[in-house]
């Protein structure tokens, strides 16, 4: 799956504060992520991560 830094992922399950979107903030085997509603950041295995995408949306306007 092609996701880069500084995409927003939009995920199936949603974060404890409600949000469902995510900025990506490192990428490799592990993402590096933060809630873009409480700003919390954690680091997730990219299997995990790459299951529950639901949707990508890059800065460019492209959504995957």
């Amino acid at each position: 799956m092609d996701v880069r830094v500084g995409d927003i992922l939009v995920m199936k399950k949603e974060h404890p504060c409600k949000n469902r979107e995510f900025l990506v903030l490192r990428v490799g085997m592990d993402f590096r992520l933060r809630c873009t509603k409480c700003g919390h950041e954690f680091m997730a295995p990219r299997v995990k991560i790459e299951k529950n995408i639901k949707k990508i949306m890059r800065q460019d306007g492209e959504n995957i």
